[in-house]
């Protein structure tokens, strides 16, 4: 499967990886039933998943206060992007 995966272009041109770097692998590993690896490769997964699942049901469904919670986990996905981020480009 991996061979049908798209190149991160920052890493092709510039040599190093981007913040979304690892998502298509995670992805992949979740389809294969490797949850943990998943998430060592990429942290943000489950909370980037939650995120999207959260706004595909609530498109159907109305929820009182989703904005609320949309922005409670948009806010959890991006911090956790961006810290996943900062570890891995400093170790």
């Amino acid at each position: 499967m991996d061979k049908y995966m798209l190149p991160c272009l920052n890493k092709e041109l510039l040599g190093i990886e981007c913040m979304g770097c690892g998502i298509q692998r995670a992805i992949s590993l979740i389809l294969q039933g490797e949850f943990v690896a998943a998430f060592q490769i990429y942290p943000a997964i489950y909370s980037l998943i939650t995120l999207f699942l959260f706004i595909g049901i609530n498109i159907f469904f109305k929820f009182k206060h989703s904005n609320k919670i949309i922005g409670a986990l948009a806010i959890v996905t991006v911090v956790t992007i961006i810290t996943s981020y900062i570890i891995k480009i400093t170790n």
